[in-house]
C-alpha cells in the first residue's frame, strides 16, 4: 500500500511549496495581511533563537542598542576629560614659561631690592622673636617669681605659637594672597608683643607671647614664597640666600638691645606695688619695632602676580608686572622701554569653590560663616593635596631633612648657653666661703652677703637691714630674736633651720619658697614684696648676651658662602655638605671642658649650619607648584618648630649631667639628614611651576 504521506516527504526534499500568506492559483485561496519575506529571512530570524531572550526590535532597522549608546557617551566623556587635562597641563606649563620670560624682561632692580628690604625686616622680626623670651626670662622669672616648670613652659610657648602660625598662615597664603596674609600675621605679632610688655601676671604674659608667636610664625613661609615669585631663575638661589642675612640681623639686634637695656634697672618705672615696668619690659617693647617697620613697608608693596594669575585675576597681575618692569628700567636710566606683554596665559585648573551669595540672601552673619567654612575646606583640600603621588616621595625626604636640621640646631642653641651658665656657676660655687658653727650676737648686717654657706650657726638679736643676699645658704642654723627688713635675695635658702621670735618686714624671703623643712616659733612676715629681687650685676647674664651676639654673628660666613655658591654648585651639595660639616662640629663638643671651648665650637657650628638652612629654604620654594607653595612651606616650617620643641625639652635635661647624649643626638640627626638630602631633586635650573 502506498504511503499517503510519501508525496509530502518527497515534496519537502525536491519541491517548493508556497508559504503561508502567499496568494495565487497555486496557494491557499486567501491573501495575508503580512508582507512577503525574503527567501532566507525566516531561517535567519529563527536561527539560534532562544525563547528566553528578547530580541531588540530596532536591530534590523539601523538603530543602535541603548547600551551601545551609553557606552559611546561614556567613552566620549572620558576622551573629553583626558583632552581637558592635557590642555590644562599644557596651559600651566605655558604659564610657567611665559611668567619666567616676563620676569626676565622686567629685570632685577629697584623693585626687587625694595621688596627685599621690607620682607627682610619681616624675617628679622622672626629672628628677634626666637631670642626675646630667652633674654627676658632671667629677669622675668625673678620679677614674677616663676617656678622651674613655669620657666620651661614660657621658654617653649613661643615655638608652640610659631608652629601653629606657620601652618595656619602658610595655608591661607595660597588662598587669600601672600601680601594680605603677611599683613595680618605681622599685625597680630605687633599687637600682642606690645601687650606682653605690660602684662603683670604670668598667665597673661604667657598668652600674649603665644599669640605673638602665632603671628610671627607666618613670616618665614610667606616671605620666601612671596619674594621667590618676583625673581627670575638665575637670580633666585642667590637672592633668597641673601634674604637669610636678615634672620642673623634679628639675632644681633636682640642680643645688642638686651645687653644695652636689661642691665639698666633704673630705666623702668612703677605705679604702686601692683604695676611694675622694669627694664626687661622695655627690652620686650623695643623688640617688636622690626615687625612694625616691616608692616608699614608692606602696605606699599603689591600682591604677588603669580598668585593672582593662579586665581584667574589676569588684569591685576598684568598691572603689577608692568609696575615692576617700569620701576626697574626707569631706575636703570631707560624709561623709554615699553612693557610689551599684552596677554598672559591664565591656568584653568584652579577651581573657584567660593560661593557668591547675593546680598539679599540670608543674614550678614550667615554669609560670613559660609565664606569662612568654604575657605577652611579649600585650605584643608590644598593641605591634603601635598600627599599626591608626584609630591609624596620628595615631600617626605625634605620633611626629614627639615626635622633633623631643626632638631640639632635648636637643641644645641639652648644647650650652649645653658652649658656655659652651668660651667660658670660650677666655677662660682668652688669659690664659695663656708662658715661652720659661727655664733653672731647683737650684730647689724649692713653689707652684701654673697656666695656663702653657713652651717650650724647661731644668730641672736641680729639685724639684717637694707642688704642684698646672693647665693647664700643657711643650713641647720638658729635665728633667735632677729629682724629682717628690706631684703633682696637671689638663690638664697634656709634649710633645716629654727627661727624663734623673728620678724620679716618688706622682704622677698617668703615662707613657702625660701625656707625648706624649717621650724617657726612666733615668726611673722609683714608686707612681703610682690616681686623677686632683680640682680643685674651677675657676670653670667652679661656673658650670655655676648655669647648670643657672637653666635648670631658667626652665621655670616655661612650665609655669604651659600649666596655665592647656591646657583653655581646647586642646592643639594650646599645642604648635604653643610650638614655633614656641622655634624663634625657637634662631635667635638665632647672635648669642651670650659666656657671658652663651648663658645668656640658654638660659633663653628652656627657658621657651618647656616648654609644648610639657606639651601633647605630655597629648595622648598622651588619644589612645589605655586598653588601649594606657601602651604607646603608652612607645614615644613611648622614641623621645624615641632622638632625645636622636642629637642629643647630633651637637650635641656642633660645640662650639667653629660655632654655625650646631646652631642651624639645632634651628630646622628645631622648625618642622617645630610646623607638623605642627596636624594632630593636638584632645582637649580627648574622654572617655578
Amino acid at each position: 500500500m502506498d504511503d499517503p504521506y510519501q508525496n509530502n516527504v518527497q515534496g519537502i526534499e525536491g519541491e517548493t511549496y508556497p508559504t503561508y500568506g502567499e496568494g495565487g492559483q497555486d496557494g491557499y485561496p486567501y491573501q495575508s495581511d503580512y508582507p512577503a519575506q525574503e527567501e532566507d529571512a525566516a531561517s535567519d530570524v529563527t536561527e539560534g533563537h532562544d525563547e528566553d531572550e528578547q530580541m531588540y526590535e530596532g536591530e534590523y532597522q539601523g538603530i543602535p542598542h541603548p547600551d551601545e549608546i551609553k557606552e559611546a557617551r561614556r567613552a566620549a566623556r572620558r576622551e573629553a576629560r583626558m583632552k581637558a587635562k592635557l590642555a590644562a597641563l599644557e596651559e600651566e606649563e605655558t604659564l610657567a614659561d611665559q611668567y619666567e620670560s616676563i620676569m626676565e624682561d622686567c629685570g632685577h632692580g629697584r623693585f626687587q631690592w625694595t621688596l627685599f628690604t621690607v620682607l627682610g625686616l619681616a624675617l628679622m622680626a622672626d629672628g628677634v622673636e626666637c631670642f626675646v623670651v630667652a633674654f627676658a626670662l632671667p629677669s622675668a622669672e625673678k620679677d614674677m617669681c616663676l617656678s622651674n616648670a613655669n620657666k620651661g613652659l614660657l621658654g617653649l610657648i613661643v615655638y608652640v605659637g610659631m608652629m601653629m602660625g606657620a601652618v595656619l598662615w602658610g595655608g591661607l597664603a595660597d588662598k587669600l594672597g601672600r601680601r594680605q596674609c603677611l599683613l595680618y600675621a605681622l599685625a597680630i605679632n605687633c599687637i600682642f608683643s606690645f601687650l606682653s610688655s605690660f602684662a603683670q601676671g604670668y598667665g597673661f604674659f604667657l598668652f600674649f607671647r603665644l599669640c605673638s608667636g602665632i603671628g610671627i610664625g607666618g613670616s618665614v613661609p610667606i616671605v620666601y614664597t612671596y619674594y621667590a615669585e618676583f625673581l627670575q631663575m638665575d637670580k633666585r638661589g642667590e637672592h633668597l640666600s641673601w634674604l637669610c642675612l636678615f634672620w642673623m640681623l634679628g639675632g644681633l639686634y636682640a642680643s645688642f638691645t638686651a645687653w644695652g637695656i636689661i642691665p639698666h634697672y633704673g630705666w623702668g618705672f612703677s605705679m604702686g606695688s601692683e604695676f611694675q615696668f622694669h627694664s626687661w619690659r622695655v627690652f620686650v617693647l623695643v623688640c617688636f619695632l622690626p615687625s612694625v617697620v616691616a608692616l608699614a613697608g608692606l602696605v606699599f608693596m603689591p600682591e604677588s602676580p603669580r598668585y593672582l594669575l593662579e586665581n584667574a585675576r589676569h588684569d591685576e597681575a598684568w598691572m603689577i608686572l608692568r609696575q615692576v618692569h617700569d620701576t626697574n628700567w626707569r631706575a636703570k636710566g631707560e624709561p623709554e622701554r615699553v612693557f610689551e606683554v599684552s596677554q598672559i596665559k591664565t591656568p584653568h585648573t584652579q577651581d573657584d569653590d567660593f560661593i557668591e551669595i547675593q546680598s539679599e540672601t540670608g543674614t550678614a552673619f550667615q554669609r560670613f560663616m559660609v565664606r569662612q567654612m568654604t575657605l577652611i575646606k579649600q585650605v584643608m583640600k590644598n593641605l591634603l593635596s601635598l600627599a599626591a603621588p608626584e609630591l609624596r616621595l620628595p615631600g617626605l625626604f625634605i620633611a626629614i631633612v627639615w626635622f633633623t636640621m631643626a632638631f640639632s640646631y635648636y637643641g644645641l642653641s639652648v644647650w650652649f648657653p645653658d652649658q656655659i651658665k652651668y660651667l660658670q656657676y660650677e666655677e662660682y660655687e668652688l669659690n664659695a666661703k663656708v662658715f661652720h658653727r659661727e655664733k653672731v650676737e647683737r650684730f647689724h648686717f649692713n653689707f652684701t652677703l654673697q656666695n656663702q654657706v653657713h652651717r650650724e650657726g647661731e644668730y641672736i638679736h641680729d639685724r639684717f637691714v637694707g642688704i642684698e643676699i646672693r647665693n647664700v645658704k643657711f643650713e641647720d642654723s638658729l635665728f633667735e630674736n632677729c629682724y629682717f627688713e628690706d631684703i633682696k635675695s637671689t638663690d638664697t635658702f634656709f634649710e633645716n633651720c629654727t627661727l624663734q621670735n623673728t620678724m620679716f618686714y618688706n622682704t622677698d624671703l617668703w615662707k613657702d619658697s625660701k625656707f625648706i623643712d624649717c621650724k617657726f616659733v612666733n615668726v611673722t612676715f609683714h608686707h612681703p614684696k610682690k616681686g623677686c629681687h632683680l640682680n643685674f650685676q651677675e657676670e653670667n647674664d652679661v656673658l650670655i648676651y655676648i655669647v648670643s651676639f657672637l653666635g648670631s654673628l658667626s652665621v655670616l660666613p655661612g650665609n655669604i658662602i651659600a649666596g655665592l655658591l647656591m646657583d653655581k654648585i646647586g642646592r643639594i651639595k650646599i645642604i648635604g655638605g653643610s650638614m655633614l660639616v656641622s655634624s663634625g662640629c657637634t662631635f667635638f663638643l665632647l672635648l669642651c671642658f670650659n666656657p671658652g671651648a663651648v663658645i668656640t665650637f658654638q660659633c663653628l657650628f652656627y657658621a657651618a649650619s647656616a648654609a644648610a638652612w639657606n639651601g633647605i629654604e630655597v629648595i622648598t620654594v622651588e619644589l612645589y607648584p605655586a598653588s601649594k607653595r606657601a602651604t607646603a612651606f608652612g607645614v615644613l616650617n611648622g614641623l621645624c618648630k615641632l622638632a625645636a620643641i622636642i629637642s629643647i625639652f630633651i637637650f635641656s635635661k642633660f645640662v650639667g649631667i653629660t655632654k655625650i647624649v646631646p652631642s651624639l643626638l645632634a651628630f646622628s640627626a645631622l648625618v642622617c639628614g645630610g646623607l638623605l638630602s642627596f636624594k632630593l631633586p636638584e632645582t637649580r635650573e627648574v622654572i617655578l611651576q
